[in-house]
């Protein structure tokens, strides 16, 4: 991502600025790129809030001083990234080739900063063997976090992180804030934990999952209580409810899973719409709240499993992104 318009209608008056981080995996280099753009603009977020591996670019940034944050990102994806070459063509099917072999890679050999195989995983479905709940094992992601996420900062630092969960048994969302609460790394790993790829982590009593299923993009709780002042909301989405219509069975699959992804957070965002129309007539002169929806927007080449696909080309291609043409919606105006 190297442009954005940065200008809201009408003019400035004092405000918080919020940025929200959907899950997606492989995809998330888009957040560090969004991310990067923000930083060179001088844009510093009061408060982050992620799912997933928007939970960990959220902990990256909050758990870092500002000058070391796109660094720091830097690093977690050239350690995540599969080194193995560049794709050497533009041609749609060698590429969609190249996408898959990594994506098979990631499957079979996992990613050593993140995650690795079970035992015995894929094997229980056999009737022989004894039963488990994962294909993978994700305590590699506990060490990463602990050498890129400086914890003190994170907790006591000016920016405020919340990361979302699912509480496996009631289906619950469950919100851990810097401002209630200590998060430690534990927090991070059950918001990555999608079911079945990684195991529930128990928190505090509760078995935890990702909430990617249910709230891919966790806008609520900016919302539970109306800001007090004036609120820009950037809201970074790694699955899109649009694309052209799917001309093969692996294009079906993605548009599969891009809509249970995307479903929730464009749910949200109506919602929100609705309410704050409601309010403007109520309330004239309350806070406005400015919403910045930025999606990535995956290329022909990205298959139904673009987020194992951790291939060089994919990561410069996730983080250099630009977002289609973005509209400024004003959920209030008093801009």
């Amino acid at each position: 991502m190297n442009k954005l318009p940065w200008s809201a209608p009408g003019p400035f008056r004092a405000r918080d600025t919020a940025l929200v981080l959907a899950g997606g995996n492989a995809l998330g280099a888009y957040h560090a790129g969004a991310y990067e753009v923000l930083h060179e603009r001088g844009i510093r977020p009061d408060w982050v809030v992620g799912a997933s591996i928007g939970a960990v670019t959220a902990a990256i940034i909050v758990g870092n001083a500002a000058e070391e944050r796109v660094a720091k990102l830097r690093q977690f994806w050239d350690e995540a990234t599969q080194h193995t070459g560049p794709s050497v063509t533009g041609l749609l099917k060698p590429r969609q080739y190249y996408n898959a072999l990594h994506a098979l890679l990631t499957l079979t050999q996992g990613r050593p900063n993140i995650f690795q195989h079970r035992f015995p995983g894929m094997w229980s479905t056999l009737p022989w063997m004894l039963n488990d709940v994962a294909l993978f094992d994700h305590p590699p992601l506990l060490g990463t976090l602990k050498r890129l996420v400086d914890f003190d900062r994170l907790n006591q630092g000016d920016t405020r992180l919340t990361v979302g969960c699912i509480d496996v048994e009631t289906g619950e969302e469950i919100y851990f804030d810097t401002t209630r609460e200590t998060i430690r790394p534990e927090h991070i790993l059950a918001s990555t934990a999608i079911l079945p790829a990684f195991a529930p982590v128990e928190v505090e009593g509760r078995l935890l999952c990702d909430a990617g299923f249910t709230n891919n993009l966790p806008l609520d709780p900016l919302f539970v209580t109306e800001p007090e002042r004036d609120l820009l909301c950037i809201a970074s989405d790694l699955f899109s409810p649009r694309a052209p219509r799917p001309a093969s069975l692996d294009a079906v699959l993605e548009r599969a899973n891009d809509l249970i992804f995307a479903s929730a957070g464009r749910r949200a965002i109506a919602g929100l719409r609705r309410e704050y129309a409601l309010r403007q007539q109520l309330d004239p002169d309350g806070p406005a709240v400015t919403l910045l929806h930025l999606i990535y927007q995956a290329g022909a080449d990205q298959l139904a499993a673009k987020s194992f696909d951790f291939s060089p080309s994919s990561f410069c291609d996730r983080w250099a992104a630009d977002p289609p043409p973005l509209k400024w919606s004003a959920l209030r105006y008093g801009f």
